[in-house]
């Protein structure tokens, strides 16, 4: 499983990279993140390698800072979702019946209403700190976690391996942790990653709306919030939290593309 084949070595890299950023920042980072170094908007110099925000903060700065908030932030959140959402499909696959039945129509319910807005209602109600926000954001992805792991569960539970654990009289518990959580668990990890990326997308989308992360916490929502306007004047900061996005999406998906295709090889074998 770990021997990763060249295709999936940049992602590994990549990813490995912004962790690096993440750990690093108040290292990395030639300044704090609020601090004042010179004019709105100022071009690429020697001691701003990116320029300057809206606020002539140096913008290497808070992409780096915000590099740490952003990543922290979704990791927590999609760990979080994912002990929600694995404990609750792995329970509704495994017992069926009323509780399969009870849960797995609640969580209809709770997809059946725009995350967004939902987000954006319930932040709206609450203080909007940082633990608030990775609690919202892992119980709305939760709900997507359940439906991959119920799917998971069903088909694992029919396996003869299943049976004989019942017969045993092996405990809950046992059963879903011991049997079918180890069986699951590749695709869980793929999943874990295209997950990170939508929470990822989705905390950036919130901070840009003025509902996530708040200032000065730099994060990359936040810098293209800050920088948006930039645009009408030739300056491009706002993107540049963007290309981080997308970099990281790319990293991430391939590493997922690579687990998913690993897991579907040993199933075959």
């Amino acid at each position: 499983m770990f021997r990763l084949k060249f295709a999936v070595l940049p992602g590994v890299i990549g990813l490995g990279l912004f962790i690096l950023v993440a750990i690093f920042a108040p290292w990395l980072s030639p300044y704090a993140p609020d601090q004042v170094v010179g004019s709105a908007w100022s071009g690429v110099t020697a001691e701003n390698w990116l320029g300057t925000d809206n606020l002539g903060r140096d913008l290497l700065s808070r992409l780096i800072w915000g590099t740490r908030t952003s990543l922290s932030v979704s990791a927590v959140a999609t760990l979080l979702a994912f002990a929600i959402g694995t404990f609750l499909g792995f329970l509704a696959g495994f017992c069926r019946g009323w509780v399969d039945q009870m849960i797995s129509r609640l969580n209809d319910i709770l997809m059946a209403i725009p995350t967004l807005i939902l987000a954006l209602v319930v932040l709206a109600m609450l203080p909007k700190t940082i633990p608030v926000i990775v609690l919202v954001l892992g119980f709305l992805e939760s709900t997507r976690v359940l439906r991959v792991a119920r799917s998971l569960a069903v088909d694992i539970a029919a396996q003869e391996f299943i049976e004989v654990a019942r017969l045993r009289g092996e405990r809950l518990s046992w059963v879903l942790w011991r049997e079918i959580l180890p069986n699951a668990l590749t695709t869980l990890i793929a999943e874990f990653a295209l997950r990170f990326i939508f929470i990822l997308l989705f905390l950036s989308a919130l901070s840009f709306l003025g509902m996530g992360i708040q200032p000065q916490t730099a994060d990359w929502g936040g810098l293209a919030r800050d920088n948006k306007d930039g645009i009408l004047f030739g300056v491009w900061a706002a993107l540049i939290p963007g290309a981080a996005i997308a970099l990281l999406a790319i990293a991430l998906n391939s590493v997922a593309d690579w687990l998913l295709s690993h897991h579907t090889r040993s199933w075959q074998e």
